[in-house]
């Protein structure tokens, strides 16, 4: 067995890994760029060492070399499925902890694999890969050879659409993969998106352990994930399974591999997609269930032992539920996000697979996700439950998260039915609460919060609105991504005070401006203890995780979390949001890099017109201008950081 393993990925992976390396007595050497030198992953391995870039493959090994490892976890992502790092590896006399070379070729060519799982048996889509433009069995995907991820594939309906289709789906194919090779499949509308794990070691032993349900995507990414799936059942479950364990016989697996399947979810006729030669990011729920650790097999199979059961010694038992929680902006169209971690709280009461904590700084130069959790039950519908209540009492305060738009698709009645196709988020998603309102115990415990006391011993300076007559009201001007709320508050919010909120407007935001009735006045009181917020309003109890960076105040409660930041009299109303109001500032939508400035300083511009092109998680986002006038203001150039709603420009209106 090894006595030291170096971890080649970062994040909750790297975290996840490291946790078995502890349980195995084996010390753990992680890698970091500069911008993840204060990284949790970095804290909690043995020894740490700096490398120039995640997929330096030659940085990589000389780090593994010079920790004294003797193996290679990849993770998954960045190398896990680098055929030329594997081989790399094995050159240095490293153990690479995932499959033979040959074998991530095999599957990483979606044309060689369906070739080779067909020569061995397994169902495959119809298709083609040659004289793709006489195709005639509409609706087809085109897909590109080498792609992955759902980049470059293209769904075409009828004959008329196709040879566009071709021509766009080899430009995207050929930028993203530096190879135009495409093949095309009949199309199964609205199918299920179903996995098996399989296990293989050098000794010629493979296992399946069961399936897991990943029907929950949204543009081919996966949300939520469960096993076992619902749909199947136990023979169904045998034949899929030994379906998988012959595509992975193929090509002389070894280790921890995922072989996905798209089955019509009418018929149940299931048909090999592709093969990820890698531990997947779903893969608790299958450890959950069976009770089995995974990374530990993946190091004991590395390291030459023989798989430690059969096939038949396999249980499933109970089920296992996944969430993946992003630093995104479902209200924005799931942009990224980012900012300082100022508060976190995670449930202790299921698995969470983490690498958030406290002080962290969430940039744009990764993969968006921050954690994953996970809950098991007896049965499906308290897995359920059970993870709809580990998402409410998980806060991330300091960075947006997709966590109400997981706890909304929970609800769903298909959801819950177990009804799963991949075409189901989208379908539902314009139906989901993503953009609600600021509640009104939100606002006053925001401005209870501003409302503090100090210490002092001169009455006059005691914020209590004291006067002749009745006491004053104090004005807090809050503002949010809706607008500026104008909420009052006289007394002491720790032994009683009175709160004046803004009635709810018939645009339903409760933004100064819009048409109200007259404001509604509750009694209230406040109390901040240990990160927590306790507020007492008109009668009713609530109680948040709050974290204060400057001017913002973050607020916490039921997985919800949001950013009030106050707005002194004067200011220009030109923080996130605002541009709608007609200010002319234009601010970035997401944490990322200037990639391209279309305009300069004193050009005209019209309203719509696009003026910077910030990119984040290789996404790009073309910010335009919010009026037709001059760009008086342009403090950003081309390769420039900048935060999410920093200023871009500044567009004055014409006169």
């Amino acid at each position: 067995m090894f006595s030291t393993v170096l971890i080649a990925n970062r994040g909750e992976i790297a975290v996840r890994i490291i946790r078995t390396l502890r349980s195995m007595g084996i010390a753990s050497v992680a890698v970091y760029v500069e911008a993840d030198a204060g990284a949790l992953h970095v804290r909690l391995a043995d020894h740490a060492l700096r490398v120039p870039r995640y997929l330096d493959m030659e940085a990589v090994i000389a780090a593994a070399r010079s920790s004294g490892a003797q193996a290679v976890h990849p993770g998954y992502g960045f190398l896990a499925e680098n055929a030329e790092f594997a081989r790399r590896c094995a050159a240095e006399g490293l153990a690479f902890i995932g499959p033979p070379a040959e074998a991530i070729e095999a599957m990483g060519d979606k044309i060689r694999a369906k070739r080779t799982v067909a020569a061995a048996g397994v169902p495959v889509v119809p298709g083609g890969i040659s004289d793709l433009a006489s195709w005639n069995d509409f609706p087809a995907l085109i897909k590109p050879s080498a792609g992955g991820g759902g980049k470059g594939m293209v769904l075409v309906r009828s004959a008329a659409e196709l040879p566009e289709a071709l021509a766009s789906a080899r430009r995207t194919a050929e930028a993203a993969f530096g190879d135009g090779t495409l093949l095309i499949e009949r199309y199964i509308e609205n199918p299920r998106h179903i996995e098996i794990q399989v296990l293989a070691d050098a000794h010629g032993n493979v296992v399946h352990l069961g399936e897991r349900e990943c029907s929950l995507q949204r543009r081919h990414q996966k949300i939520i994930e469960e096993a076992p799936s619902p749909f199947v059942t136990a023979e169904r479950r045998q034949a899929m399974g030994a379906a998988a364990v012959e595509a992975a016989r193929s090509v002389g697996y070894t280790g921890a591999g995922t072989v996905e399947f798209i089955v019509d979810g009418r018929s149940g006729d299931y048909h090999f997609m592709e093969m990820n030669t890698r531990l997947q990011v779903e893969h608790p729920v299958t450890e959950l269930v069976t009770g089995l650790d995974l990374v530990e097999l993946q190091v004991r199979v590395a390291a030459g032992e023989p798989l430690p059961f059969a096939q038949d010694s396999v249980r499933l038992r109970g089920h296992a539920v996944e969430a993946r929680v992003y630093a995104e902006d479902p209200a924005r169209g799931f942009l990224p996000t980012g900012g300082r971690v100022l508060a976190l709280r995670e449930p202790s009461d299921v698995r969470v697979d983490s690498s958030l904590a406290e002080g962290l700084v969430v940039g744009s130069d990764f993969d968006p996700m921050l954690s994953k959790v996970i809950a098991w039950a007896e049965d499906r519908s308290s897995a359920l439950r059970s993870l709809d209540r580990a998402l409410g009492s998980t806060a991330v305060l300091g960075v947006t998260t997709n966590i109400p738009f997981l706890r909304a698709l929970l609800a769903e009645p298909d959801v819950v039915a177990g009804a799963l196709d991949t075409g189901l988020v989208e379908r539902v998603l314009p139906s989901l609460p993503l953009a609600a309102p600021v509640p009104d115990e939100v606002l006053a415990a925001a401005a209870l919060a501003f409302h503090t006391t100090p210490r002092a011993k001169d009455p006059w300076e005691i914020a209590d609105g004291w006067r002749v007559g009745e006491p004053a009201w104090t004005t807090w001007r809050l503002e949010s991504r809706e607008g500026i709320h104008e909420v009052g508050v006289r007394g002491l919010p720790a032994s009683g005070a009175e709160v004046r909120l803004p009635a709810s407007p018939s645009d339903g935001s409760g933004a100064v401006g819009a048409q109200a009735a007259p404001a509604q006045i509750v009694g209230a009181r406040a109390v901040a203890e240990g990160g927590e917020l306790a507020v007492t309003l008109g009668g009713r109890a609530f109680r948040f995780t709050a974290a204060r960076e400057g001017e913002t105040l973050w607020l916490g409660r039921e997985g919800q979390a949001w950013a009030l930041t106050r707005h002194r009299i004067g200011d220009p109303g030109d923080r996130a949001g605002a541009a709608g109001a007609g200010d002319g500032v234009v601010r970035s939508p997401m944490p990322g890099t200037v990639l391209l400035v279309k305009v300069s300083q004193g050009d005209q511009v019209s309203e719509g017109q696009p003026l910077v092109i910030v990119e984040a998680m290789k996404m790009e986002h073309t910010v335009t201008a919010p009026m037709a006038g001059v760009i008086s203001e342009l403090p950003v150039k081309a390769g420039q950081s900048v935060d999410m709603d920093a200023v871009l420009a500044v567009v004055d209106t014409e006169g």
